[in-house]
């Protein structure tokens, strides 16, 4: 058997046939396929991928809203809270500002309680004090009035030498003193 002999003719007229789609003699046939393709192709796609796809929306719609309710109703507990907080907060502070006033009545109170006890005790003393400084200044005065006289008594012996009468040197200090 003789192997058939390798194809080495080139044609020399080349290819003459145009594109395909663009030869009028198969134009119509491809336009009636295009159309019975393209309906073949939205019914399947209408039929199994658009209800795919509607599902997968509602699902996320479905999920957004419920998401959004769950953040209202914790939105809605939040604002509880802080107003409670607030109002709990709000009770603190007036509760300390009424410890604070009836703490500060009471020891202005007990201020003045031992301000009135401690000038009485030295309304006391002071009384005491100005007994004794007239005591003292009495006594004072006596020994003053009979110094004066031995004074007065030395003086006039100095100067005239002689010692004057102890009444007449008593009268005159009386009278000095008082006047």
């Amino acid at each position: 058997m003789a192997e058939p002999a390798a194809h080495t003719e080139v044609p020399s007229e080349g290819h003459k046939a145009g594109f395909p789609p663009f030869q009028r003699e198969t134009f119509a046939s491809q336009l009636v396929w295009l159309v019975i393709t393209f309906v073949l192709l939205y019914a399947v796609v209408a039929k199994f991928a658009l209800p795919r796809v509607g599902g997968i929306f509602a699902a996320r719609r479905e999920r957004v809203e419920a998401d959004l309710a769950r953040a209202r109703g914790l939105r809605d507990e939040a604002d509880a809270a802080l107003a409670a907080y607030e109002k709990a907060l709000a009770d603190a502070h007036s509760r300390g500002q009424a410890i604070a006033s009836e703490t500060h009545t009471k020891l202005t109170a007990e201020g003045e309680a031992r301000r009135k006890a401690l000038e009485a005790e030295l309304n006391g003393k002071l009384a005491e004090a100005e007994k004794a400084i007239a005591g003292t200044k009495q006594s004072a005065m006596a020994n003053v009035r009979s110094i004066a006289a031995e004074a007065a008594a030395a003086i006039v012996e100095r100067l005239i030498g002689a010692a004057p009468a102890e009444p007449a040197v008593a009268a005159a200090v009386d009278d000095a003193l008082k006047g």
